[in-house]
């Protein structure tokens, strides 16, 4: 388990290296000038000068990403272009919005998904398994942002249980700051259990089919039996892929929900960081979030060799 682990992490380190040369150089090469943006079309070329050595944009580029780098692994991110503030400031004050919002939509999305999944596969061609499939299919083709604004027409204007928008902040309390949340993880939920529901009821399926369950069924376990003692776990690896996968959606791809609820995370941030030219920002943004998928991955791999030990074998 420990060399599975060790090379699993080695990938990681190789993953992030390479991300960070791509994310920068992809974002240098864009067409615009931070300085001449901030200071408008009309200011004079010394002004422009002036700031781009105040900012550091006069430097060549592999000194500029040595020094973003060499920054961020001692956990400065360098200054804001726009606001003049530490990036790190800025990320960590919109990551306590982001990451509640990205596991509490997971929850949700789990909590939903594993028994409607469960229920369809115990139920295949019945009435019941046609419902299911019927609604998870319902779910994968609407948007999210499509719920978002049905949710906020029903229960934020109609019956006025949650707020339309914003976010109150923990300092309010936790129950506050989870109800203010609760509408954009429902939103951001749904169509992620429509997903991790139908691809539990495949693997469940798949699992279902094997020698080692009909024997299960032979020995005297009953098809219930079978299916939470053998067939589930058997049944993970599949699934464990999609929470990995949605865990990073639902962090680095909530911008429009974030917008739609107008609460003040990461991709609000990046959007702003855009709008702006603020390449600082926008660079340790996306680094973060890779960061945060590439990590995801690496724990999923893990999971998936607790859940079979045949992976660490072969390592």
């Amino acid at each position: 388990m420990l060399r599975y682990a060790l090379k699993r992490g080695l990938s990681l380190v190789i993953s992030l290296a390479v991300a960070s040369l791509v994310i920068f150089f992809v974002i240098e090469i864009a067409p615009g000038d931070p300085a001449s943006f901030m200071l408008g079309i009309n200011a004079e070329p010394d002004t422009v000068a002036a700031l781009r050595a105040e900012l550091g944009l006069d430097q060549g580029k592999l000194q500029r990403y040595l020094a973003w780098v060499g920054g961020m692994l001692q956990g400065d991110f360098g200054m804001s272009y726009t606001y003049r503030t530490p990036v790190a400031g800025m990320i960590a004050d919109r990551m306590w919005v982001s990451l509640p919002l990205a596991l509490y939509a997971l929850t949700l999305s789990t909590l939903i998904a594993f028994p409607a999944g469960i229920y369809a596969a115990a139920r295949r061609g019945k009435a019941g398994d046609m419902a299911v499939m019927g609604a998870t299919q319902l779910g994968v083709a609407v948007p999210n942002f499509w719920f978002a604004m049905i949710l906020v027409l029903v229960f934020a204007i109609n019956l006025r249980w949650f707020g339309a928008g914003g976010f109150a902040g923990w300092d309010d309390g936790l129950g506050t700051a989870l109800h203010s949340l609760t509408l954009p993880a429902i939103a951001l939920a749904l169509p992620q259990a429509a997903i991790l529901a139908r691809v539990m009821r495949s693997a469940l399926l798949d699992i279902l089919g094997e020698d080692f369950m009909r024997t299960a069924r032979a020995k005297g376990l009953t098809r219930r039996q079978a299916l939470w003692r053998h067939g589930l776990r058997n049944a993970m690896i599949p699934v464990l892929t999609i929470i990995g996968l949605q865990f990073s959606f639902l962090l680095a791809g909530a911008i429009i929900i974030e917008q739609v609820f107008f609460l003040p995370g990461l991709g609000r941030l990046v959007f702003q960081a855009i709008s702006s030219r603020d390449l600082i920002v926008v660079e340790s943004v996306v680094m973060i979030l890779v960061f945060a998928v590439i990590t995801v991955n690496f724990l999923v791999d893990l999971a998936y060799a607790l859940v079979d030990p045949r992976l660490r074998s072969r390592t």
